[in-house]
């Protein structure tokens, strides 16, 4: 499922039209982002949680080359998946 295709199945579910369900889409969405942008953990019951992992910065190597290079160190999104979901995925319902 993709951004649109969810805001289409929240728009019918709830009978809202197209544009305040891309709207709810968007503020839950932006919010999120804005959360982990500050540093947030956000925790979604059922779900899981989504962080931002922080990497150092190490001496890699160019595939092509060989040579090494220095990598900067980096933030990024990681989802954890929720115990409930992993089971449901796993019981297939």
């Amino acid at each position: 499922m993709n951004k649109s295709e969810l805001i289409e199945t929240f728009a019918a579910q709830r009978d809202i039209s197209h544009k305040r369900a891309e709207e709810v889409v968007n503020m839950i969405f932006n919010s999120m982002s804005e959360a982990m942008i500050s540093g947030d953990r956000i925790e979604i019951r059922g779900l899981g949680s989504f962080v931002v992992k922080e990497y150092g910065a190490y001496t890699g190597r160019n595939p092509k080359t060989g040579e090494p290079i220095e990598v900067k160190p980096k933030k990024l999104p990681f989802f954890k998946v929720g115990k409930e979901l992993k089971e449901r995925i796993l019981d297939g319902k």
